[in-house]
């Protein structure tokens, strides 16, 4: 049985982001990419439907304090604080090993200013192995950028709209679970020419060890990630996905291909993976494997045509 996995995220842009399967990483969670190639070879990599890199800035970063990171009962918290390379070693260095793949590569910028976005997005454009990026206004673990800019949606549209005036690579926008409304976020950046939403980033959390008498993480609050989130994520891919007419990608808490499904049925055109990666590293491949298995017994030969299925029917 021919099963049909593909999805187009960039309908209508001037730069088509044709996947052969929904699953990709979440940014973050992947590094690079480089080390999933040395373990599960180049055929692993390129059985993905994209890759996320890891979040880029301006300048090179160093991250924040240690521990970066701690377990919850289900989940983690992290507090990375963008620790990356910078964007000219990431254009140098990185994007001519991405330009060996037969893999669309995203990249995911955090800019501290909407100026940045729109200059690092002139950067990326034309770059041999950028096939998109991924605009990263959602951060909850730096003090400038990030969640600031993502919680305001008169910000979040002037960054969509600085970065898409700036390239002609399809331009996703990660939204932020942390605030009232995240539909008028989406629409704001639908209206500025968005490519496609990512619905969600990590909800602010913490932990505290009660035998130091302190948060866990050196800034308190971090960002939580993993199955205790997968609810609010998926309602709010749900609302958003009801909301825009531009794709959907479903983020938060899926580790296994009925939670894909899950997203797909409300509204998600395609998912990222990531917390799941750290206790099983073939999460990606598995769920791909899973949702060509769920096709096969159910006899959908076209995974496009149940994105959205849970959704009311739409009275003509």
């Amino acid at each position: 049985m021919d099963i049909d996995l593909s999805v187009d995220l960039a309908p209508g842009q001037k730069r088509g982001l044709l996947l052969r399967n929904p699953v990709m990483p979440a940014s973050g969670t992947f590094s690079w990419g480089f080390e999933f190639e040395q373990h599960f070879g180049r055929e692993g990599i390129e059985r993905l439907g994209a890759v996320v890199s890891k979040g880029v800035t301006m300048e090179p970063r160093a991250g924040n304090r240690q521990p970066r990171v701690a377990e919850t009962p289900a989940g983690m918290l992290n507090s990375i604080g963008l620790q990356n390379v910078g964007i000219r070693a990431c254009i140098d260095e990185l994007a001519p090993q991405w330009a060996r793949w037969d893999t669309p590569v995203v990249v995911n910028i955090a800019g501290d200013t909407v100026e940045e976005f729109g200059e690092m997005a002139r950067m990326l454009d034309g770059v041999p192995g950028v096939a998109a990026i991924e605009l990263n206004i959602s951060c909850p673990n730096v003090d400038t950028g990030g969640m600031e800019i993502g919680q305001s949606v008169e910000a979040s549209a002037r960054a969509t709209r600085a970065a898409v005036r700036n390239t002609d690579l399809p331009v996703i926008v990660k939204l932020t679970p942390n605030v009232t409304d995240p539909v008028e976020l989406a629409l704001a950046c639908e209206a500025e020419g968005a490519a496609a939403i990512c619905a969600v980033n990590t909800v602010l959390g913490m932990a505290i060890d009660i035998e130091r008498r302190r948060p866990v993480l050196p800034r308190a609050r971090g960002g939580l990630s993993g199955p205790a989130i997968k609810p609010i994520a998926l309602r709010i891919v749900y609302d958003v996905a009801g909301a825009v007419r531009i794709p959907v990608i479903g983020c938060g808490g899926i580790a296994t291909a009925r939670d894909a499904l899950e997203f797909l049925m409300a509204g998600a055109s395609a998912v990222q993976v990531g917390t799941a990666t750290f206790a099983n590293p073939r999460a990606l491949l598995d769920i791909i494997d899973g949702l060509e298995a769920w096709c096969a017994a159910n006899g959908v030969t076209r995974l496009a045509d149940i994105v959205g299925c849970a959704r009311p029917a739409t009275v003509a």
